[in-house]
């Protein structure tokens, strides 16, 4: 069966009771959606302040390909295994956005026997979290225009708007757009753009918000353009827009609570992509699974070069989490892709492109231990073709390295097939100190910073930036130096050229353009032509997405 199809047989309980059975919420702090869906209440999470912290374990992968790597999967999977062990544990994921839903990476629920339910609706509109946020941008946006169509008494110079407007979507015509065409009734003429609405910073914000009143501060600190001299920076609290923008947020704050296939629990709240945002889900979903379970496993988008990087470097940093173990997700067809195997030809054994693409696997191992300072498991996330002396392969190659390698079959089995990868997870959990080492200091400059993550995660020689883009970065030392960075690059190689499998060596990673992101507080750093606003592929996921005259969801995967 399909993914959508095995979803559509689950056997969900209502939320609201297996909320009440396995972690004692009581049924007034829960909204609910429907039957299977329900948000937790912010006074109720205020409420589990003086209860000890559970254990915080990531889930990341190495560097995607067509082949699949299965990160979501493996999360679910080895959240209902170690449930089965008897270990309470609650899964924290993001939310999908519709963008790769009607593209070409389709949804992020997990896959097989190891998913999220219900799976339709968590993957179209949910709980309309992303529409709260689409908005509440959007309206900062519209009173931009408005404020400069009533006299403009802020004197901002419309040639320096830095807010885009957001659609949740994958929509390339939109990146470039020109507004108030068609006289002074509709306002005045001026260049803008779209991005996707998991790259607002108003997402970001969102993510890393730990209360209403931090929620509002930090919309009101949002700079949304400068005045004529260039330096002098316009905030959204100057437009009187914050209160307005919260108000819109008031239940996406809330996080969603929904189950797993076996009825566990999971928390899906946030979802920045890693390639272009900070690719996390929120802290107030990850420290409410902390307080409501002895283990919390959440996930970082895309590879532990991009999610992982900024899960320690924004996340971990900014709240004050400590994370006990990192599980890294690669499958052999995976490994072939680096190693320069086609797509079609992946289910055919190839000892030799498991040899060449190990190396994408290893530079990813190496930054988890040594430059984030965390023991790893390697989770093999298992397919029907891969062969023994493939697995066994890799298997050596990666306890050479001194970390433990399991094989796991949650896609086929559930958490049954992931027992054995929950019970040395839970070894390491238990038998290590908690905390992470950061990749750089918050005092090194911006330039230094952006540079230390190109040399010694991605593996580059050196970094560059035209003139223009390095008096930008200057300019933002004097009064941001401390911001963390938060990279915007291709998510599919270590370099900024997404064809360049394995691990590459002695790049230069070309910095195009930085961002302002004061509200959420850190710098987005855009390298090469990374676009925050994607594309549809020829043939999108839409295509083949439907609706039958009794209602049920067909072609979602």
């Amino acid at each position: 069966m399909s993914d959508i199809e095995i979803a559509q047989q689950a056997k969900m309980q209502p939320i609201i009771n297996l909320a009440a059975e396995k972690l004692n919420i009581p049924a007034e702090h829960l909204d609910p959606y429907g039957h299977y869906k329900a948000k937790i209440s912010l006074e109720y999470i205020d409420s589990l302040t003086e209860q000890k912290d559970g254990k915080l374990i990531l889930v990341t992968a190495i560097s995607p390909t067509p082949a699949g790597e299965g990160k979501t999967t493996t999360t679910v999977g080895l959240g209902d295994a170690m449930n089965r062990l008897g270990k309470e544990t609650i899964m924290c994921l993001r939310e999908p956005s519709l963008g790769p839903c009607f593209g070409m990476k389709g949804g992020a629920a997990g896959g097989g026997y190891s998913q999220v339910v219900p799976m339709e609706d968590i993957n179209l509109h949910f709980t309309g979290d992303f529409h709260a946020i689409g908005v509440a941008h959007n309206l900062l946006s519209a009173m931009i225009d408005n404020h400069i169509n009533h006299g403009n008494s802020l004197g901002i110079d419309s040639r320096r708007i830095k807010w885009k407007r957001v659609v949740d979507m994958n929509d390339r015509a939109l990146r470039q757009v020109t507004v108030g065409l068609g006289g002074p009734g509709n306002g005045y003429a001026r260049e803008d753009g779209y991005d996707i609405v998991v790259a607002s910073e108003v997402m970001a914000i969102l993510c890393l918000a730990t209360s209403r009143a931090d929620l509002k501060e930090r919309l009101g600190r949002i700079v949304v353009a400068y005045k004529p001299d260039r330096t002098t920076a316009i905030y959204a609290r100057d437009l009187n827009a914050q209160g307005a923008m919260a108000a819109l947020l008031k239940d996406a704050i809330k996080p969603n609570l929904v189950q797993t296939l076996e009825n566990n629990l999971a928390i899906i709240h946030g979802g920045p992509f890693a390639n272009i945002a900070h690719g996390c889900n929120t802290v107030t979903a990850t420290k409410t699974a902390l307080k409501l379970a002895d283990y919390a496993i959440t996930e970082a988008g895309f590879g532990a070069d991009l999610g992982a990087e900024k899960f320690i470097d924004i996340k971990c940093r900014m709240a004050g989490l400590k994370p006990s173990a990192v599980v890294l997700v690669a499958t052999a067809r995976a490994i072939k892709s680096h190693g320069g195997v086609a797509k079609d030809d992946l289910n055919t054994e190839n000892l030799a492109a498991i040899e060449s693409g190990f190396s994408n696997l290893e530079r990813h191992l190496h930054n988890i231990t040594e430059n984030y300072g965390l023991p790893c498991v390697v989770c093999i996330n298992h397919f029907t073709f891969d062969t023994d002396a493939e697995v066994a392969l890799i298997k050596e190659k990666v306890e050479a390295l001194g970390s433990k390698c399991i094989v796991s079959k949650h896609w086929a089995e559930g958490g049954a097939g992931a027992e054995e990868l929950a019970a040395e997870v839970i070894n390491v959990v238990d038998n290590n100190q908690a905390g992470c080492t950061y990749v750089y200091d918050e005092d090194l400059p911006l330039w230094d910073k952006i540079e230390t993550i190109a040399t010694k995660i991605y593996g580059a020689a050196n970094i560059t930036a035209s003139p223009k883009v390095k008096g930008e970065i200057k300019a933002l030392q004097e009064q941001y130096g401390k911001f963390p960075i938060c990279m915007a690059k291709t998510q599919m190689s270590f370099s900024t050229n997404p064809t360049a499998k394995g691990a590459p060596t002695g790049h230069t990673v070309e910095i195009s353009e930085v961002r302002l992101a004061n509200g959420a507080g850190f710098i987005v750093v855009i390298a090469s032509n990374m676009m925050t606003m994607p594309g549809l592929p020829k043939t999108p996921a839409a295509e083949h997405i439907d609706i039958t005259d009794e209602g049920v969801i067909t072609g979602l995967f």
